[in-house]
């Protein structure tokens, strides 16, 4: 089998390519993916080329993590069947010399059946956003997990930590935008602007802008004995004074990427009503124009999600 995938052949070198497929194996599925997101933290690293190294990393890859689709083929033992919506985490599947360490962009992949995730054919391009926003259960699930009450950035993943806080019953949080054109869009929650923020004595705050050199400017505005969470991923060495945390007696947590059961979990928050993913695509292009739709990505400030749509693609 053979497919249109999205290559980076080197930073900022997108384009469209024809790429082999494995046959697939015992227990793998088919799928053809309708919509694939593109990620604005680790793929931008890529394409910037300032990704630190890692097992598996190299170019020529095929880049994305965030693809829904619908099966064409599947064993039997599988317990899925041609015709069912699933979304993928990307997939290892291509051929070659061709890298699939993320492996999502594509029109067709081929992926172990325990790695999907089932979801209704209904949810359409939304469906793509289900690894971002299981990224987001996961900073705030767990024991001795404290909900934000100051979260750091208005993009997609602070927009779903903010939306999930108030789905677990919190009180709305106060989120930290310096863009001007991200500070719309939110619903239930107060952004401002840091400067116009007075407050000193916040518990819980999350970061998710990624953004260096941070942590010296949350410090004060920390309570006594309060937690900062790093939910980006950081480029450069994370560091503070000491002086001032050691007043605050800061605590600090990393919040890695999504475990399986936060993928159940965070399916089960969109079926019942509890979470919504409305409002966070704010861009679209067909998978035959994904080089500039990778532009635009990284480069619009209006752009919080980009989705390529492959279902025309041949």
């Amino acid at each position: 089998m053979q497919t249109q995938v999205v290559m980076m052949s080197g930073p900022r070198a997108v384009s469209l390519e024809t790429a082999g497929l494995a046959a697939p194996g015992h227990g793998d599925l088919v799928v053809d993916v309708a919509h694939s997101g593109i990620s604005t933290g680790t793929e931008r690293l890529f394409w910037l080329g300032t990704m630190p190294a890692f097992p598996g990393m190299g170019y020529p890859l095929v880049p994305g993590y965030e693809a829904f689709g619908e099966v064409v083929e599947a064993a039997p033992d599988t317990g899925f069947r041609p015709g069912d919506h699933v979304f993928v985490p990307g997939a290892n599947c291509y051929t070659g010399n061709l890298r699939g360490l993320f492996g999502g962009a594509t029109r067709r992949l081929v992926t172990p059946h325990g790695r999907v995730c089932r979801l209704d054919a209904g949810i359409g391009a939304e469906g793509a956003l289900l690894a971002l926003a299981a990224t987001a259960r996961h900073a705030i699930a767990g024991f001795n997990c404290a909900l934000p009450d100051l979260i750091i950035g208005h993009g997609t993943l602070g927009r779903l930590l903010a939306r999930l806080t108030i789905a677990a019953g919190g009180r709305p949080p106060t989120v930290w935008e310096v863009n001007p054109t991200r500070r719309d869009g939110a619903d239930g929650y107060e952004v401002l602007d840091p400067e116009a923020d007075p407050r000193r004595d916040y518990a819980s705050i999350y970061d998710a802008s990624g953004a260096p050199g941070l942590l010296d400017r949350l410090v004060p505005r920390l309570a006594r004995g309060g937690e900062v969470v790093l939910c980006g991923f950081y480029t450069e060495p994370v560091s503070f004074a000491f002086p001032p945390a050691f007043m605050k007696e800061m605590r600090l947590r990393i919040a890695a990427e999504w475990q399986p059961a936060d993928l159940v979990a965070t399916r089960a928050l969109i079926e019942s009503g509890a979470l919504s993913l409305h409002g966070l695509i704010t861009h679209r292009q067909p998978g035959s124009q994904a080089p500039d739709a990778y532009v635009t990505a990284f480069d619009d400030p209006t752009c919080l999600k980009m989705i390529l749509d492959w279902r025309e693609a041949a």
